[in-house]
């Protein structure tokens, strides 16, 4: 294969450093779930509070498997979460480029190299080949591996699969004796004997290299100091460390980091409908709790500590109190969490990024489509000033609000009709009611709570019978903001209307 200089591909080797420089390497075959995030944000915390680079690097050598737009999600996960790139496809930077299909050439150099030096080989075997030989292997309880048959080829052999023209990967040859050290930050140091591993592919049939390669190869190259991976990722760490040895390279720092398993212990993933950084931006989730949040699968300052300002987390960070046990992914805890940073927003903060949430199609979450856009932002900061402590989600302001918009309501008889109380009774208290909120000079909510609570007196009923009758009159709803407070927003006229109304269902 033809031998290429690394400068003249942009790939300036860097100098030795000690400035930490940490990545993100997706691979574009799928959305990730908010796990992987969650991996990439240690990295990221990392560098922050080291001074160091964070660099993104899309791992897309599978192009049958390409998803379109997940590039997209990737980089609009980062940007949503707060995770800034120092270097990338979408800003560049010294050591591009950061598209693996861009770099076949420098993955065919260490390739050859690797050929060359007897510590790798050509494969001929075709797919079909290798598939009966898997079904041979478990039919017989052997675990599933290549036999390494062309490994053993001699020159003839291998002159007659090329003179025959036939396509082949490389293959890389695993010491056969021995053991195999991974020293891991984590978990120590954890030893393989090299008998239980095969000769992984290290070069595909399209001049690719797979991830075993290419990510080591482009790890190297871009000065990667810290290796941040899920734990999947330890049986494959002794072929990694194989290559680079036989590459004559220092590998990085291996942190192989809990994975993140959902409340029945089980691994987090898209199969198990795990959601999205997009699920939760829909939902309205805020990101600096999701960040948050986040943090806290698998690290920890201390066992007590949970909420942190981003700052705080950057400063708080470090690798060394990451754990080897497993995040457990809580959405309760998340959601509380959630409500404390919504509780957390100025007012103003909270209408600025609730309105886009409310004002959206009544399909996709927003108010009911009768409502008129754009709403009045003098009329929702009131309305939102009493759902302020209540909210855990900007998503569900839509239906906890949705009364205060629509210009009709509609229940059922029973949830008007309070315990111990029939229509009659009903009817009477909204009469009285009526009448006595027609007489008021002031529609003031201390106004309104006096005069009430007086007519509960005369009436002889308890003030959760009454008041939740007119609660359920006004709003439809068995359960609101207080109601004095409620009514006020609402105004006379609205509330007015809609206790006639009321008066009519139980006539």
């Amino acid at each position: 294969m033809t031998q290429i200089d690394n400068r003249t591909q942009g790939q300036l080797q860097p100098e030795p450093t000690t400035t930490p420089r940490l990545r993100f390497a997706p691979s574009p075959t799928g959305f990730l779930h908010i796990g992987a995030f969650r991996t990439a944000l240690f990295s990221w915390l990392f560098a922050r509070h080291s001074g160091g680079k964070f660099i993104l690097r899309i791992e897309d050598t599978d192009l049958a498997r390409t998803v379109e737009g997940a590039v997209e999600d990737f980089t609009n996960g980062l940007e949503w979460l707060g995770m800034d790139v120092d270097e990338g496809p979408t800003i560049g930077g010294p050591f591009g480029p950061y598209y693996q299909v861009q770099r076949k050439a420098l993955y065919q150099q260490y390739a050859s190299q690797l050929l060359e030096s007897g510590q790798a080989y050509r494969c001929y075997c075709t797919p079909e080949r290798l598939d009966e030989m898997r079904k041979e292997q478990i039919a017989n309880k052997l675990p599933p591996r290549y036999d390494r048959r062309c490994r053993y080829l001699t020159a003839e052999e291998r002159a007659a699969h090329e003179a025959a023209g036939e396509t082949w990967t490389v293959r890389f040859a695993m010491p056969l004796e021995g053991q195999t050290v991974v020293h891991d930050m984590l978990h120590g140091d954890m030893v393989f004997k090299n008998t239980d591993l095969d000769d992984t592919v290290i070069l595909k049939t399209n001049g690719l290299a797979p991830y075993h390669l290419a990510h080591l190869v482009d790890d190297h190259l871009m000065g990667i100091t810290h290796v941040l991976r899920g734990e999947e990722w330890i049986s494959s760490a002794p072929r990694h460390v194989q290559i680079y040895q036989a590459l004559g390279w220092e590998p990085p720092l291996f942190y192989h980091v809990p994975n993140v398993l959902g409340k029945d212990k089980k691994k987090l993933s898209k199969r198990r409908n795990a959601p999205s950084w997009s699920d939760y931006k829909k939902e309205g989730y805020l990101p600096e709790a999701v960040f948050n949040f986040l943090a806290l699968l698998g690290w920890a300052y201390d066992d007590q500590t949970e909420l942190f300002t981003r700052e705080e987390l950057i400063k708080a960070f470090t690798l060394e109190k990451i754990g080897i046990s497993s995040g457990i992914y809580d959405p309760e805890k998340l959601l509380w969490m959630n409500g404390v940073y919504i509780r957390k927003l100025s007012l103003q903060e909270l209408v600025e990024r609730t309105l886009p949430y409310m004002e959206r199609p009544e399909a996709e979450g927003g108010l009911p489509d009768s409502v008129q856009r754009p709403l009045d932002r003098e009329y929702t900061t009131r309305v939102l000033a009493l759902e302020h402590e209540r909210l855990k989600t900007l998503g569900e302001a839509s239906y906890v609000v949705s009364f205060f918009y629509e210009k009709e309501i509609d229940y059922g008889l029973d949830i008007l009709i309070q315990k111990k109380m029939d229509a009659v009774s009903t009817h009477a208290a909204l009469v009285e009611t009526r009448d006595l909120l027609n007489s008021l000079d002031t529609w003031e909510h201390t106004v309104l709570e006096e005069k009430l609570r007086e007519l509960v007196t005369k009436l002889g009923l308890k003030a959760g019978q009454l008041f939740g009758t007119i609660r359920t009159a006004v709003s439809g709803r068995t359960a609101t903001p207080p109601l004095f407070e409620m009514m006020e927003v609402l105004g006379r006229e609205v509330c007015m209307k809609r206790i006639d109304q009321a008066i009519a269902k139980v006539a």
